[in-house]
């Protein structure tokens, strides 16, 4: 079994235990404590597990929590039901034994989600699974602007909120960053070993300090609709509503929609950029990645 496996569920458990008082769990925090959150040893007897079991797990030994265990730490933690997905994905992968490097497909997008794509009449994405962008429609691309015409290996949403120049056009950008990061974190648990995860938070950790910091939060997040704000140079202000849709595949691609409240200013306003499109007819490009 794979030593950064038992690393990641030790560092998830810690980050997570470092975070509950104990008066949220009802035990009196007492005077000089010297750890932020819980004590391993509160811990313990609140999921009714031997102290030195649960302090195996947070240093990365070789123990294999069973789902019961693993069911009581989320209680005592106070999960939500994706930190309890997240640690039941982490804790299966250091049951699995080492195998050799497999293969991973290139993510596609298939001719039929391309056609869909193309009649949307909202701005739309297809989002690989580690939030690459695979593909998009014309007004998705007016709102991206230059993003548009990075190499294949750069279309990255994630990436492209960390940049410098997404301040001024994305108010709620640090938010934004912060989430995606959560669902980026929850991807790659299904995943640690795949080529593009880790050449993805390999550069992003090094390279940027804000993505850094969030990556050692241990958040994770399956967001499936939220809402964007964005300043657009040719139209001013966009306030605009966004859904989720995962497509075929297992993981597949997931389309996102960005939609305005009919009649509203923000519908207007994108409407009228959907006007200044110079060749609205234009073929959607699609990124293939390995």
């Amino acid at each position: 079994m794979s030593d950064d496996s038992r690393q990641a569920l030790a560092e998830f458990l810690r980050t997570r235990r470092t975070r509950v008082r104990p008066q949220d769990v009802g035990l009196e925090p007492g005077p000089r404590r010297r750890v932020a959150g819980l004590r391993r040893e509160e811990l313990a007897l609140l999921a009714g597990v031997s102290s030195d079991y649960y302090q195996r797990m947070e240093q990365g030994r070789d123990v294999r929590p069973s789902d019961q265990v693993l069911d009581a730490i989320a209680r005592a933690l106070n999960f939500t039901a994706e930190e309890s997905r997240h640690l039941h994905s982490l804790a299966a992968a250091t049951r699995t034994p080492t195998r050799q490097a497999r293969e991973y497909p290139p993510e596609e997008v298939p001719p039929t989600t391309l056609r869909l794509l193309a009649a949307t009449s909202s701005p739309a994405l297809i989002i690989g699974r580690f939030l690459d962008v695979l593909a998009w429609n014309p007004l998705a691309g007016a709102l991206l602007g230059a993003f548009t015409e990075l190499p294949e290996h750069d279309r990255n949403l994630l990436a492209l909120l960390l940049h410098p120049d997404a301040d001024p056009a994305c108010p709620e950008r640090a938010a934004t960053v912060a989430e995606l990061t959560a669902m980026l974190r929850a991807q790659v648990a299904s995943a640690p070993a795949h080529p593009r995860a880790v050449q993805l938070v390999g550069e992003l950790a090094v390279h940027n300090a804000e993505f850094a910091t969030l990556w050692a939060r241990h958040d994770v997040e399956s967001a499936t609709r939220g809402r964007m704000r964005v300043f657009h140079p040719l139209v001013g202000e966009l306030n605009l509503d966004w859904d989720a849709y995962p497509m075929p595949g297992a993981p597949g691609p997931v389309l996102i929609a960005y939609t305005a409240e009919p009649g509203s200013p923000d519908a207007e306003r994108l409407q009228l950029l959907s006007g200044l499109l110079d060749t609205p007819d234009r073929t959607t490009p699609t990124a293939h990645r390995s």
